[in-house]
């Protein structure tokens, strides 16, 4: 169950995480795209970190609204509006409803719509259609998160920047992929949430 606490320290360990991988993103980013989505991400976890830090008392909803405002506005690429609609999906979901799943549900609904990608297209969906549904299932571990980002490796790409590559985007881990991967390994750290 999701309250604007347990959001709030989900979300600087998640910031933490970009943090201390911001280069490998980047990294990852190089072969298969511009070669800056550990900078970007970098960027708009510490602006969400901030817009966190000024709140006073906020409600789980408010938490929700000043992360989505917050990455699109300083995330750069596809990224911004990916992430920042997830949690902004969240947000109106959170209005109904606190628990995981509802939530999780609301927020990779908005990534499938703004990104117009499904699985099999070498997208962050590809992480997050699997990873919701073990959230669901109660059955949520690292171990199937590393296998839900490494499974990115052997697609080709149809969306995004990657996809101008076709056959030669095969063998690289997606970046937003690697990222959500830390986003879903922060949330099981994360005590109440699951």
């Amino acid at each position: 169950m999701f309250t604007a606490e347990n959001t709030t320290a989900w979300l600087t360990n998640f910031a933490g995480k970009i943090e201390a991988n911001a280069a490998y993103l980047s990294d990852l980013d190089t072969p298969i795209g511009d070669a800056d989505h550990g900078n970007n991400m970098a960027r708009g976890v510490t602006a969400v970190t901030e817009a966190l830090g000024k709140l006073s008392d906020p409600d789980l909803v408010t938490v929700l609204k000043t992360t989505a405002m917050a990455l699109i506005s300083k995330v750069g690429g596809a990224s911004g509006p990916l992430y920042g609609t997830a949690f902004l999906e969240m947000a109106k979901a959170a209005k109904d409803a606190n628990d995981t799943a509802t939530l999780l549900d609301a927020a990779l609904a908005g990534i499938e719509k703004r990104g117009g990608a499904t699985t099999g297209d070498k997208t962050m969906v590809d992480v997050w259609v699997p990873l919701v549904a073990d959230v669901k299932a109660g059955s949520l571990t690292k171990d199937q998160i590393k296998a839900a980002v490494e499974a990115t490796k052997d697609i080709e790409a149809k969306k995004g920047r990657a996809s101008y590559l076709g056959e030669r985007s095969v063998g690289h881990i997606d970046p937003g992929s690697q990222s959500s991967g830390y986003l879903f390994e922060a949330l099981i750290e994360t005590e109440g949430i699951l």
